[in-house]
């Protein structure tokens, strides 16, 4: 069973900066699979922020220019920078991945099979 573990949330003032890290116990794990970060605010639905595949990345309107997601297959770790923080991006953050070696189709929620258990961040104003 994989289990992908976030961290790196924390609380912080508006304009500051944060990096996520997700991480599990199989070394090259991200290699050629498609993963991405969603987050959940309260009393909202969960939505996609960023998402990585073979050779493209995608971001969410609401953190473009602000948000650079990233992936380290030899230690099998996915990351996402955040900088320009605002209050409306307080949420759980959770990573998300394939269950197979496959590029990301573009259908948000229904590329991922995998879910970590997610961290906070929270900013404020």
């Amino acid at each position: 069973q994989v289990q992908l573990v976030e961290s790196g949330g924390g609380s912080v003032q508006a304009g500051g900066s944060l990096r996520l890290s997700c991480t599990n116990d199989w070394i090259g794990f991200t290699y050629s699979r498609c993963m991405g970060w969603f987050r959940q605010a309260p009393g909202e639905e969960r939505e996609g922020v960023a998402s990585i595949g073979f050779r493209t990345t995608t971001y969410a309107d609401s953190v473009k220019g602000r948000a650079t997601i990233s992936r380290d297959d030899t230690r099998g770790t996915l990351s996402l920078q955040m900088n320009g923080l605002k209050p409306e991006d307080t949420a759980v953050y959770y990573c998300a991945a394939a269950n197979t070696r496959r590029d990301c189709s573009g259908q948000g929620g229904a590329d991922f099979d995998y879910w970590g258990q997610g961290t906070q961040v929270t900013v404020s104003s």
